[in-house]
């Protein structure tokens, strides 16, 4: 999808009557669209959807399943490797725009992302869903018959259901996430763990420009080698600024 036919679709919809997310609140996706450094150019048209239902201050939800637009900034390759940048807009939630500026705290391959929804024993698949035991990418376990998520630092989070979950963001400063704005709260990281900061499944992939300082949500990644992201990707996306589009 190119950039034009994306904003014409966006401007379609009418602005969501509610609250601002306000800056520190997750949302993590899933891409539908791929990265690849080698073919693409700025202006290409990125989507994903919402992967887990995220409650405004409103008491608006953003649903499970609600689709996020994007685009690509800029697209750089060469000798030296590659880099891509890429900034997300909106969120379409029940036939409303939600206007977003997003950081990036962690992005996980599609392999990766699989297996944080798949039980950690292999004879866990002849128990019930609801009994298992998964690990989220970044390590945090979750003991779905206990409904409880727990980290290598003792923080304790919810299990929501499905692959749901509820816990509060701890600080990896030596990753590159210090802290700040939403890690005081439970919130929802779907596949993630606690402390999940930086790229799992892609050992060329460095998350350059998380995109949470100025310039506030354009996400730099970067590679030795090419940039090759495929749909179907996990993005644990922050609300990292004010959106330049207001609200009614």
């Amino acid at each position: 999808m190119n950039l034009i036919t994306f904003a014409i679709a966006l401007l379609l919809l009418p602005i969501a009557a509610s609250d601002k997310v306000p800056v520190g609140t997750v949302i993590p996706i899933m891409l539908s669209s791929s990265l690849n450094a080698a073919k693409d150019k700025p202006d290409m048209g990125l989507e994903g959807r919402v992967m887990q239902e995220i409650t405004l201050p409103s008491g608006i939800k953003i649903r499970e399943g609600a689709q996020i637009f994007g685009h690509t900034v800029s697209v750089g390759k060469g000798s030296s490797g590659a880099s891509v940048t890429v900034k997300f807009n909106a969120i379409q939630n029940e036939g409303h725009r939600i206007p977003v500026t997003t950081g990036l705290l962690a992005l996980a391959s599609m392999a990766f992302v699989n297996d944080a929804q798949r039980p950690v024993s292999v004879n866990s698949d002849m128990d019930p869903d609801t009994q298992w035991v998964t690990r989220q990418v970044g390590g945090d376990i979750v003991k779905r018959g206990w409904g409880k998520v727990f980290s290598s630092g003792g923080v304790e989070g919810r299990w929501m259901g499905g692959s749901s979950v509820a816990i509060k963001l701890t600080p990896n400063v030596p990753a590159g996430c210090s802290g700040g704005s939403g890690y005081d709260r439970e919130q929802a990281l779907w596949v993630f763990s606690s402390a999940a900061c930086g790229t799992y499944g892609l050992p060329d992939v460095k998350i350059a420009s998380p995109g949470i300082a100025p310039p506030n949500g354009e996400i730099g990644l970067s590679s030795n080698r090419n940039i090759n992201i495929r749909g179907g990707s996990g993005w644990l996306l922050i609300v990292a600024g004010e959106s330049g589009e207001q609200t009614e």
